[in-house]
């Protein structure tokens, strides 16, 4: 029987995101894009794109200048109950 694939939730905190697209850059399964945002400085802050892609390596979290990213996983009785 296969292992379950572990499911991962991000939080991304746009009040803080500068939008330096550093997260999107070191993702290594595109999770992550930049969406506009007129309201900020850059005019951009990132966003989740496709968290089915996430496989929690942190790099985002790790990477961010402003700590506006945090990776969580999601426990498997949690996504039971919401699937």
């Amino acid at each position: 029987m296969a292992k379950p694939k572990k499911k991962f939730r991000i939080e991304v905190n746009e009040e803080w995101c500068k939008g330096c697209v550093i997260c999107v850059d070191v993702c290594p399964t595109n999770v992550l894009d930049m969406k506009d945002m007129l309201s900020k400085w850059e005019g951009m802050v990132v966003y989740v794109k496709d968290i089915d892609k996430c496989i929690g390596c942190d790099l985002c979290e790790l990477s961010c200048p402003d700590f506006a990213i945090e990776v969580y996983e999601v426990p498997q009785e949690e996504e039971a109950q919401s699937g």
